[in-house]
């Protein structure tokens, strides 16, 4: 039986063309290489990117006129802090006072600054016998303690010192020096809430010794 055999074409292989300006993958690329450089500029400008805003240069306590030459401005990233809970310094400056202890060199919170109604504070001006500790500094938080001056006699036990009020804030302390010093050689003015106020006044007025102690953490 005869068999024939039948010559196929040889397969013409396919010539590669190079793409041309026009062809979409092309276009497609050089447009995410593009949206990638635009991209990784815009994240390094955002990183690099700072606002001013306002710090403390001492501490702040309540009824502390806001003015700018007790502040001072540095220039905080954006993204590291929520930038609507502080005082901008590229914004006019809030008109009000301090309703809350702010730190030296703390971020101006918005929410420390009010009017002066909302405070029910009054300053009092406690002289010491005895020297206070060195946390007793204004911002800080102290405890007001008297001790009654004993009865004179024999067998006469000794007074118990009585705690008169917690948790005050120091507004100033005054160190007085020289011979000429009254009653004293410190002063440390207190805000007390007015409910308090006939309490302590009538302790300073009373015959004893007045301390501050302060509240561990809240002075410097």
């Amino acid at each position: 039986m005869d068999t024939s055999v039948i010559d196929l074409p040889a397969p013409v292989a396919a010539r590669l063309r190079r793409p041309g300006w026009r062809d979409p993958r092309l276009l497609a690329g050089i447009a995410m290489v593009a949206a990638s450089v635009l991209l990784g500029s815009w994240v390094v400008r955002t990183a690099q990117a700072t606002v001013p805003v306002y710090v403390s240069r001492a501490a702040l306590v309540p009824g502390d006129r806001l003015e700018a030459s007790r502040l001072a401005v540095v220039d905080v990233r954006l993204g590291t802090v929520n930038l609507r809970h502080y005082l901008r310094a590229d914004e006019p400056l809030t008109d009000g006072v301090v309703v809350r202890v702010v730190g030296r060199g703390e971020l101006v919170p918005a929410s420390a600054i009010g009017d002066a109604g909302e405070l029910d504070l009054r300053p009092v001006s406690v002289t010491l016998e005895r020297t206070p500790s060195q946390d007793v500094t204004a911002g800080a938080q102290v405890d007001l303690w008297l001790t009654p001056t004993p009865p004179t006699g024999e067998d006469v036990a000794p007074a118990r010192p009585q705690q008169l009020a917690t948790n005050l804030v120091v507004a100033e302390v005054t160190t007085q020096d020289g011979a000429f010093s009254v009653g004293g050689g410190t002063q440390v003015q207190v805000l007390v809430p007015s409910a308090q106020l006939p309490v302590i006044l009538g302790a300073l007025a009373a015959d004893g010794t007045i301390d501050v102690v302060p509240v561990p953490g809240t002075g410097r």
